[in-house]
């Protein structure tokens, strides 16, 4: 419900902005901004677009441009974004070459695209596995997850009030700022331990069972803890996910040079570029299937896709973005898939680290 709270204070400060940036301009008839200088910076028009700071000098004043204000702010929904779509589904290299070269107006950007996918993902799989039935897994995963998060949020008030407790350093101008930290992380660590009490007692979790520390032999092996306690090394993961997903980019682009190494008129942002445009679209076909899956496709068909798209949308984007041959484009594309594969387990295994790490 907060974030439904959230999103509507951002749209609702997007429309206040937007309409109160208009303020003073007279409108026609038919619902546009008819001054003669720009309801941006105040300069005179002298064409279509601001010559000072570039806002289009046909300010639309309307139901339908309200409309618009919304879904932009929110979707970031416009023109580009159906120039961009279906480009980077059908022909991917050419996308990836046009905007490599400069095009960059017609077209919504690699990094934009990207994060938007991270979030559509991310965003549609949580909203379809929240209300599946895992069996005894799922029915157990509220318990030892809300130990191990007390474990984890008492350790932390350890460990704040200990550096509270040590005498104040006067000659020291971090100290100040060190104690005003720790007073911010046991506040934080005494109001969590507070809810998850509460949480225990619905769960009719004895108090016994909360407080016991783990094994302190235990505390210091990642493999060890993550078996203690799998439940919120899973959560942990699931959230350095979505933080570091911009990670695969800079792992990518060592194994993409690989493939051309004698290429002198292509550097590491032309693979950037490609990297996150490939990226961006293996998300969204993810996101897709998964949706598709709850729609009740056959697992058979939603399977081949999976294994036939990526390869063929790989091929395409080398071919088209770097100029290759049939055959060039071909090898590239199988080695390609392989470093795809040592990527992904790089990242996962970058997560399994942090996931598990106290």
């Amino acid at each position: 419900m907060s974030d439904l709270n959230n999103i509507g204070s951002v749209v609702t400060g997007g429309i206040v902005a937007r309409t109160v940036d208009r303020l003073g301009h007279s409108a026609g008839a038919d619902g546009h901004d008819q001054s003669g200088d720009c309801a941006n910076c105040g300069a005179m028009l002298t064409g279509t677009y601001c010559a000072t700071c570039g806002q289009h000098g046909h300010v639309h004043r309307t139901m339908m441009a309200l409309v618009h204000d919304i879904l932009h702010g929110v979707f970031h929904f416009e023109g580009r974004t159906w120039n961009t779509l279906p480009m980077l589904a059908w022909r991917p290299g050419e996308l990836t070459r046009r905007y490599a070269q400069g095009e960059r107006v017609k077209f919504v950007s690699p990094m934009a695209l990207f994060l938007f996918s991270v979030f559509i993902m991310f965003a549609v799989t949580a909203s379809l596995t929240k209300n599946m039935d895992f069996g005894t897994f799922a029915r157990a995963k509220p318990e030892t997850g809300l130990i191990a998060e007390y474990q984890y949020q008492a350790a932390r008030l350890t460990k704040a009030e200990r550096r509270l407790a040590k005498p104040i350093d006067t000659t020291d101008a971090e100290d100040s700022e060190d104690r005003a930290a720790a007073v911010v992380k046991r506040d934080k660590a005494r109001a969590q331990i507070a809810q998850l009490t509460a949480a225990a007692t619905a769960l009719k979790i004895e108090p016994a069972r909360l407080r016991t520390p783990p094994k302190a032999e235990k505390a210091m092996n990642p493999i060890e803890h993550a078996a203690e306690n799998p439940a919120l090394v899973a959560y942990k993961m699931k959230s350095y996910a979505y933080k570091y997903s911009w990670a695969l980019i800079p792992i990518s682009l060592p194994f993409i040079w690989l493939l051309f190494p004698l290429r002198r008129d292509v550097g590491l942002y032309d693979h950037a570029i490609f990297a996150t445009y490939s990226l961006s679209f293996m998300l969204l076909m993810a996101t897709t299937l998964a949706a598709l899956y709850f729609l009740w496709i056959p697992q058979w068909i939603l399977w081949t896709a999976f294994a036939v798209i990526p390869p063929i949308h790989m091929y395409r984007q080398l071919k088209g973005a770097y100029q290759l041959s049939n055959t060039a484009a071909f090898w590239r594309m199988c080695v390609l898939l392989t470093m795809t594969t040592v990527t992904a387990s790089l990242f996962f295994a970058m997560l399994i680290y942090l996931g598990s790490a106290e």
